[in-house]
């Protein structure tokens, strides 16, 4: 798979308006980029573990934080936030962290695999080509998901409601959550659940960049700068149970353009 030359990006034709009965109205036009042809340096993968877990060792044996360290400026239901009637067909980081991510899944998924996507859009930044299992979504906007073309199946879920995840245990061999877990106010849970339905073995990957919707992210990680985000990660999953030591890379583009970090939280379900 890895031979086929892909396009820098792929236009789709997704639905723009729909009638009261869900009949589509209008469409539009979009491009999903593909990570491919950027001519930028995608080398970069800096282990920095070392540096940010440098305290494991003193963590607290409990989670320490407060309900108010995951309250959020803007506490109105998310549903009002991401409206089922306009989904966001868009970038949340720019096309060098998006090739820095699918470069990195390009050597973490293999193919066949059975993953999941938590937290979806209409994009999962999977490499083009790659030939996977069963690949799931979870997601706040069904119409977003809908056009992830990358899913083989979705489910629309509001995860700060309802803190399940609807699939039976053992069941991926890989879960990605891609620059959202700052909006969890229930994370621990959230990976409890995502331990409970990964294959023994199975690895999560948490990739964090430095954007943020400032009113919808917990308190406590407003507050905080890239390094505290990436060792944060970390504790939510110590708190979580049952995942190996965590390690975390700094894995940005090099190269014109590329401005947004991108960084990955990664560890295995024991």
């Amino acid at each position: 798979w890895r031979s086929r030359r892909a396009p820098r990006y792929v236009e789709q034709s997704v639905a723009a308006e729909l009638a009261p009965n869900g009949d589509v109205v209008k469409t539009e036009t979009v491009r999903r980029l593909t990570g491919e042809q950027t001519g930028l340096d995608l080398s970069r993968r800096v282990d920095i573990s070392a540096d940010i877990f440098q305290d494991a060792a003193t963590w607290p044996a409990a989670a320490p934080w407060s309900p108010n360290d995951f309250r959020r400026m803007d506490e109105k239901d998310d549903e009002l936030f991401y409206p089922k009637e306009q989904p966001r067909l868009v970038y949340h980081i720019d096309e060098g962290a998006v090739a820095a991510l699918t470069n990195y899944y390009k050597r973490e998924i293999k193919p066949g695999s059975d993953v999941l996507d938590i937290c979806s859009s209409w994009v999962s930044h999977y490499p083009y080509g790659l030939k996977l299992g069963r690949v799931a979504g979870t997601g706040m906007n069904a119409r977003e998901l809908s056009s992830n073309t990358q899913l083989t199946e979705y489910t629309q879920r509001d995860l700060n409601k309802v803190p399940t995840l609807p699939y039976s245990d053992n069941s991926f061999d890989v879960v990605t959550c891609v620059v959202s877990i700052d909006y969890l106010t229930k994370p621990v849970e959230i990976l409890s659940e995502v331990r409970r339905v990964l294959r023994p073995g199975g690895k999560v990957i948490l990739s964090q960049s430095n954007r943020m919707f400032m009113t919808k992210a917990v308190r406590m990680w407003v507050s905080m700068g890239d390094q505290d985000h990436l060792e944060l990660i970390g504790q939510y999953l110590k708190y979580a149970g049952g995942f190996g030591a965590p390690k975390a890379y700094d894995i940005s583009a090099k190269g014109r353009g590329a401005r947004d970090p991108m960084y990955i939280v990664q560890s295995v379900k024991a």
